[in-house]
């Protein structure tokens, strides 16, 4: 079946692969599914000039898989059951085309020959009978979730036309971690009882704070940290809390929001001048969820103030940062901290 150039026009993406509504819309009006001797249901799409076309396989498969065994193709994938509740989403969860492998085929039925099957550039629809799919895999019995999903599994796949080596996809493989963390975490914020855990978390922080303690040490840092300002010529405001921070460099970017994934260049030393940590160590910026409680208080407020390219010095007192417990050899006990820091990405 031939798909008018109008019709493509309307479905491909700006990445060059069918999206999965458009695919949806091929596969109800795409004709009959064809099978493969393992079982394999399947419809498959190449793209022909600005249109879409079935494409049809041969009883023992692509015979040109060989020459992409060990490569990648990049494409979007999503998983759904008989009844189309989508249960993995490539594209929504990360957001651009992810390394799919070409292995060689060791077991027949499975997803790996689903793929064997597309060449770059072409789209399909897979249907698995769940008890095929499941147990050979595992040994486990079938979830009652996918039985009452019409005992089948679909996979809809839609590739771009570039292959790609491994050593590529490995490249990819920070970037496609760091989206999956940010996917995963607004799905968790999404959450009644995810919203509860972090108003008693803030609960149990305000309370903490309001220590007659944990006052009296933030005075002490405050007077320290002024007479540190003072001597080192900053020019800085002040949070409510008693963080001071100076900007180097405005960004021009988004600013950072609690349950975004940022990713930041730092230094930090103690008032002394000390090193005890830099993002240079690890030859990269740290990824972490803002406002989530992943880092110190002091990081999470003050990440909070930059928008994405800012560069910044953040005077933490003591309470924000390690309080009496320190952190090891390096961090004392009630030690405020400088950090230089830079906000290299925000999602």
């Amino acid at each position: 079946m031939r798909f008018s150039s109008r019709s493509a026009r309307q479905l491909a993406l700006a990445a060059g692969v069918l999206s999965f509504a458009s695919l949806t819309a091929c596969n109800k009006g795409g004709g009959d599914f064809a099978k493969t001797k393992s079982g394999i249901e399947y419809k498959i799409f190449k793209k022909v000039g600005s249109s879409y076309e079935r494409r049809e396989i041969g009883p023992d498969g692509d015979p040109t898989y060989k020459d992409r065994v060990g490569k990648f193709l990049l494409g979007n994938m999503q998983y759904r059951t008989g009844k189309d509740s989508v249960l993995q989403n490539t594209r929504r969860d990360v957001g651009l085309p992810v390394p799919l492998p070409l292995q060689e085929l060791k077991q027949k039925g499975m997803p790996d020959e689903a793929l064997s099957m597309l060449q770059p550039g072409d789209s399909g629809v897979f249907r698995f009978q769940v008890d095929s799919l499941i147990k050979p895999k595992s040994g486990q019995p079938v979830p009652p979730f996918l039985r009452k999903g019409g005992n089948v599994v679909q996979m809809f796949v839609s590739t771009t036309d570039k292959l790609i080596t491994q050593a590529e996809a490995q490249a990819m493989q920070p970037e496609l971690q760091k989206r999956a963390m940010a996917a995963q975490l607004k799905q968790r914020m999404a959450s009644p009882e995810y919203a509860k855990q972090m108003q008693a978390q803030k609960d149990a922080q305000a309370k903490a704070m309001a220590a007659p303690e944990v006052q009296a040490q933030l005075k002490k840092d405050d007077a320290v940290l002024q007479e540190y300002i003072k001597k080192n010529g900053l020019t800085v405001q002040k949070t409510p809390s008693g963080i001071y921070y100076q900007v180097l460099k405005p960004g021009t970017g988004a600013t950072a929001k609690a349950g975004q994934t940022v990713s930041v260049n730092y230094n930090g030393t103690l008032l002394s001048g000390k090193q005890f940590d830099s993002s240079d160590k690890a030859g990269k910026p740290i990824d972490f969820p803002l406002g989530q409680g992943a880092v110190i208080p002091g990081w999470d407020e003050g990440i909070a103030l930059l928008n994405k390219g800012s560069r910044a010095i953040l005077l933490i007192p003591s309470s924000l940062a390690y309080g009496t417990r320190g952190a090891g050899a390096d961090i004392p006990a009630n030690s405020p901290l400088r950090f230089e820091v830079e906000l290299v990405d925000v999602q």
